[in-house]
């Protein structure tokens, strides 16, 4: 016990000698966690909270224009800034670079007449085919399309949903012209608009409910999403300290000194274990306490914490005792400080890229499933995700638990495969 103990304080000595590494460790991590979480929940709100602005240059002068216009302020998701006068496309477009708006509709001179006469020819050819005799007018051709300019810096993915709430709004323009002809056309008078109203807005709704394992509809946050994640990544960056400390130690010789001692390297290993798992779990509750405590202040979302704060302890420190195995691993295998520092953090970046770290896991292909579940970041994710996501306890993620248990033993394994290969221990 007290070899044990004198080699831990021997470690913190030379872990509080390293600057970078503790830089790295700590500093990097609250960084990255600060930006991405304001970053990501910026996003969040300019598609969940805030309004989209959008310039509308209406040319059309009859009463399909108004609605359509009406329809799409209905929606929600746009701050319509209409154009008064007669300003060209050209001016739309000036308007646009000035980035007055990220997007911009122009709706054609026209549009009320073709939406009315596109009307009357359905609704004629519904009746007709009801055996009524109906006029369904003469052929109307195409509707023009509506022009929609959109800054570059819209995604596609947020220019579908755009397009779609703009394809409601049409919907129900011409869905109400279609019923005020049919109506006109059966009972020559107009349609009451109570009626219109129930004919045409009659939709059922959708209720959203996140599942969670206890049964609870909170709504993650942004914080809930990244604060777990960037915790996994400060962890694994222990490589940079530990495993320049583990080469140094080769190459000054210390692992010879220790064959003449009354001790084994293998307790010199447990020290750098146990120094290094403190580091980890002093890493997740420094990051945790700045998500709970400091981004509320900083206008952030806050971090909930799991109810089963057991769990997040448990979690937290098998996930800490796999970065600092596969630290120790790379201190190794490696010859000098230089491919311990350059692979391991290469090695981590890509195992965070593959493990859904920089990107959610189901927005990568389908081939890449396999490899995703190799890296280790995948399995903690998992787990973290567990806690904070799906409201869970310790038996909801021990099917993430366990894979990482195993892993956690092959890297053990191999790390001592590799002392005695290179007759260190």
């Amino acid at each position: 016990m007290y070899k044990l103990k004198a080699t831990i304080i021997k470690d913190l000595r030379i872990l509080t000698r390293d600057k970078v590494g503790l830089t790295l460790m700590f500093i990097m991590p609250v960084v990255l966690a600060i930006i991405i979480t304001a970053v990501q929940n910026s996003t969040f709100e300019l598609v969940n909270d805030n309004k989209v602005p959008l310039l509308l240059s209406n040319k059309d002068k009859g009463e399909s224009g108004k609605q359509l216009i009406e329809a799409i302020d209905k929606i929600g998701m746009f701050n319509l800034k209409q154009l008064t006068g007669e300003q060209s496309e050209k001016q739309v477009i000036e308007r646009m670079q000035a980035k007055d708006a990220l997007i911009a509709i122009v709706i054609p001179a026209d549009f009320s007449a073709k939406i009315q006469a596109t009307a009357k020819n359905i609704a004629g050819r519904a009746l007709n085919q009801f055996g009524l005799n109906a006029d369904s007018g003469k052929g109307s051709g195409k509707i023009d399309p509506l022009t929609m300019y959109y800054h570059p810096v819209l995604q596609r993915s947020f220019r579908s949903s755009v397009e779609g709430a703009l394809r409601s709004a049409l919907q129900l323009v011409e869905s109400r012209q279609i019923v005020r002809n049919l109506y006109f056309s059966i009972n020559e008078k107009q349609l009451p608009a109570s009626l219109e109203d129930d004919i045409v807005n009659n939709q059922v709704l959708i209720n959203e409910v996140p599942v969670s394992k206890d049964g609870s509809k909170r709504i993650p946050n942004a914080t809930e999403h990244n604060i777990p994640a960037w915790t996994i990544f400060a962890m694994f960056f222990v490589v940079i300290s530990l495993g320049s400390s583990v080469v140094r130690e080769k190459r000054n010789g210390s692992f010879v000194r220790l064959k003449t001692l009354p001790t084994s390297y293998l307790v010199a290993l447990i020290s750098k274990q146990l120094t290094y798992l403190a580091v980890t779990m002093l890493q997740t509750a420094v990051i945790f306490a700045i998500g709970v405590w400091l981004f509320p202040r900083m206008g952030l979302p806050r971090l909930n914490l799991p109810l089963d704060i057991t769990a997040l302890v448990i979690v937290s420190l098998i996930c800490g005792l796999c970065a600092v195995s596969y630290a120790i691993c790379i201190g190794v295998f490696a010859q000098t400080q230089e491919q311990a520092n350059g692979f391991g953090a290469v090695s981590i970046v890509i195992m965070a890229a593959i493990g859904g770290l920089l990107v959610p896991g189901f927005a990568m292909p389908h081939s890449f499933n396999l490899v995703m579940k190799m890296s280790p970041l995948h399995w903690c994710l998992e787990a973290f995700y567990g806690l904070f996501l799906e409201a869970g306890k310790l038996r909801d993620v021990m099917m993430n638990i366990i894979p990482l248990l195993i892993m956690i033993v092959l890297i053990q394994l191999i790390t001592l495969w590799g002392l005695k290969r290179k007759n260190l221990i």
